[in-house]
């Protein structure tokens, strides 16, 4: 019960982190909680596919400047999935970048 609950915790913080970024982040619109809380799932989604192809080395925890481009390529593919999103290729470059900060901070995984 305890992992089904740390994920949708999650989930909803990655969600709001998303809302936050299409206010800050030129190039990169979100519409609505919903459609962020499905950003969320995919980004998620497709960062475990790459990670599962490509090896650990290229997730974004690892750090390194493929794991930012991979952050940035996967939030780009994701706009082709979810209706509500919109992102520029800056705009995916800029909302790696500040996704990785504020999870820097304010890490999603509980622990």
């Amino acid at each position: 019960m305890k992992g089904i609950v740390g994920a949708v915790v999650r989930f909803i913080v990655s969600a709001l982190v998303l809302l936050a970024v299409g206010y800050i982040v030129p190039g990169f619109s979100m519409a609505g909680f919903f459609n962020a809380l499905l950003a969320a799932i995919v980004i998620a989604i497709l960062g475990y596919v790459i990670e599962s192809l490509f090896g650990e080395k290229i997730s974004p925890q690892s750090r390194g400047i493929v794991g930012f481009l991979t952050s940035a390529v996967v939030i780009y593919l994701t706009q082709f999935v979810i209706e509500g999103l919109s992102v520029s290729i800056i705009g995916a470059l800029l909302a790696a970048f500040v996704i990785g900060l504020v999870d820097a901070f304010v890490p999603t995984e509980l622990r």
